[in-house]
């Protein structure tokens, strides 16, 4: 499965990070605090946060995530869209809550 499947199974938008939409996704990790992605993320991993400031693009350049998905209608500020565009990262968004977003990838990438 790849970010742009993802996007179009969820109705996902796109903010920024387009050049990233075909990278194979892995699996998904659930997490607000910047230090626990970098502790325990996988590779390949798309990310559900609602952070959005520019450091949640830095972590997942560093961690090698495949995409960041932001919950509960939240948006990018312009750092982060800068950011996102230049390491190729997408930043995604959806109106659904936390909750519900991580249940919907995980039944998605365990079919």
């Amino acid at each position: 499965m790849k970010v742009i499947d993802l996007v179009e199974e969820f109705d996902l938008k796109v903010f920024s990070g387009k050049n990233g939409l075909d990278r194979e996704v892995g699996q998904g990790y659930v997490s607000d605090l910047l230090s626990d992605v970098l502790g325990n993320a996988q590779e390949d991993s798309v990310w559900i946060t609602l952070q959005t400031h520019q450091n949640i693009v830095a972590v997942a350049s560093l961690k090698d995530l495949a995409a960041i998905v932001l919950v509960n209608g939240l948006e990018p500020d312009n750092d982060s869209v800068e950011h996102s565009n230049r390491e190729g990262i997408p930043i995604l968004g959806t109106k659904l809550g936390t909750f519900e977003m991580a249940g919907m990838l995980y039944g998605s990438i365990k079919k």
